[in-house]
């Protein structure tokens, strides 16, 4: 895939996973185009504020539940990443409506736009939320996930793939926890919802470059899911505020002990590529042959963060910290 001769499209640009998608495909693909679409303007300001002026970069205000302007935006893009999401758990729960709105009928959006303008590929973001859901954002990812997938379909003739990344914990995410432990350090107490708790953890860009990789790779159909290690988050707040009184407060409505990448049920659909993992559809339109000699699951599998084989030690949860703290002011190309 030659990405010098893509135009490529982002929606939620102005997030955590945009600002870095943004750095890395400027300073190292070099599209022929890059649209950040978002619907707040500040944080477009702020963007080109912090050195994200380009002559590649176009800057679209809209929103993924505004099917006429995302048919605007789309036109003349190759590649699509939607980012875009209402993704706070406490917030979703409180706001069902607008999670709906937003995570099914803009992707639905999403979708339509990009076969009606002749995109060729779309990659929607996911979540390990999204694997047998207790809460609404969980739910309307897993909704989201299936509409991709089967978009394929939809598409009919048209040329237009799609497929799916779905990923655990961003270390320096809007929303991660660890912000919120930084602040509480000030104050000499952690809140920590159980000791038991697991996650799995990724950094901002290894993140974006598995989207990548994704993209480069897709048929079209599949959810591709990285091997990545998981944290206690006990272990976590000891990284991060060694010393500090911990105090446990319950699991909040919404919430699991341990997540999961891949339901023993979807394992049967999955399998093992270098360094991630593929869930296949099983749908009649897929091919096998797409991927050639793949390696099976074992039956039974379950990729989950209490039952994963890579943990993170302290020592690397730190490293996979300072580079995305150092990283916040963007360098200019």
């Amino acid at each position: 895939m030659n990405w010098s001769e893509q135009v490529v499209l982002v929606t939620g640009g102005t997030g955590s996973f945009g600002h870095k998608f943004v750095e890395i495909m400027l300073r190292e693909y070099r599209p022929k185009r890059l649209v950040i679409l978002s619907r707040d303007e500040l944080k477009q300001h702020d963007m080109r504020a912090a050195g994200f002026d380009h002559p590649s970069l176009r800057w679209f205000i809209g929103d993924v539940r505004d099917p006429q302007r995302l048919v605007r935006a789309f036109d003349g893009v190759t590649v699509v990443v939607h980012a875009a999401a209402l993704k706070q758990v406490p917030a979703c729960e409180y706001n069902p409506f607008e999670a709906i709105q937003t995570n099914i009928m803009g992707g639905r959006n999403v979708i339509d736009a990009a076969i009606d303008c002749g995109v060729s590929r779309v990659v929607a973001l996911s979540t390990d939320k999204a694997v047998s859901p207790v809460n609404l954002y969980g739910a309307t990812k897993l909704c989201a996930e299936k509409m991709f997938v089967q978009a394929n379909a939809y598409a009919g003739s048209k040329a237009t793939r799609f497929s799916c990344a779905r990923y655990g914990n961003v270390v320096g995410s809007r929303g991660s926890v660890i912000p919120v432990f930084v602040e509480q350090k000030k104050k000499g107490k952690i809140t920590i919802t159980d000791a038991r708790m697991t996650r799995f953890w990724m950094t901002l860009e290894q993140g974006v470059r598995f989207v990548v990789k994704s993209i480069e790779v897709m048929h079209g159909g599949e959810i591709f899911v990285p091997k990545i290690p998981s944290m206690k988050l006990v272990s976590l707040a000891e990284t991060v505020a060694p010393g500090c009184e911990v105090e446990f407060i319950g699991i909040r409505p919404g919430e699991k002990l341990h997540e999961a990448l891949i339901s023993e049920d979807e394992a049967r659909n999955t399998v093992e590529l270098g360094e991630m993992f593929v869930i296949q559809p099983s749908h009649p339109w897929w091919s096998k042959e797409n991927w050639p000699n793949p390696k099976p699951l074992p039956e039974g599998f379950r990729y989950a963060s209490d039952t994963n084989t890579r943990w993170l030690s302290q020592q690397e949860m730190e490293a996979l910290i300072a580079p995305e703290d150092a990283s916040r002011k963007f360098q200019p190309v």
